[in-house]
């Protein structure tokens, strides 16, 4: 692929570095307002969505929260009835993180994502096969960039 200068790149970084991330901040927050919780709670809480039950030294560790932050965010969740804690069964020792089932709230949660998610589809949809591979290969490998360079700036204080 032949290199293109970086000031015709320009326009598509401050669109994937500030609108858009602004626009899904802003987005998660207004979610997070109607769920009762704060942004950091609701990541917290999708993390566990996605990757299933963990522990609060590993959910530190994917918030790039200290552990003292982690356990007041699940103090949190906790009080909302979203996570519970649990032993751990391979160590009784350990404490795992877990969701709360309840299916009518969950399904009020989806439904909050449920307009986006149509909008995106049919966005997605106006795209050839192989555009849509050049697309999922490009947002992976920026979603790549964010989080290797947000343990950076973790890592830097």
């Amino acid at each position: 692929m032949p290199k293109r200068s970086t000031s015709a790149l320009k326009p598509v970084v401050d669109l994937l570095g500030k609108r858009l991330s602004t626009a899904t901040i802003l987005f998660h927050a207004a979610v997070a307002d109607r769920m009762g919780v704060s942004v950091t709670d609701a990541k917290c809480r999708s993390l566990l969505v996605q990757l299933g039950p963990m522990t609060a030294g590993d959910l530190a560790l994917r918030l790039q929260l200290t552990t003292g932050a982690v356990t007041g965010v699940i103090d949190r969740l906790e009080r909302a009835r979203l996570v519970r804690r649990v032993a751990d069964p391979n160590d009784r020792r350990r404490v795992v993180v877990e969701l709360v089932v309840n299916r009518k709230r969950d399904l009020e949660i989806a439904r909050l994502f449920e307009p986006m998610g149509r909008r995106v589809v049919a966005l997605t949809a106006g795209y050839s096969a192989k555009e849509r591979t050049i697309i999922f290969e490009f947002l992976t490998q920026a979603c790549e960039i964010l989080e290797e360079e947000t343990v950076h700036l973790r890592a830097k204080r």
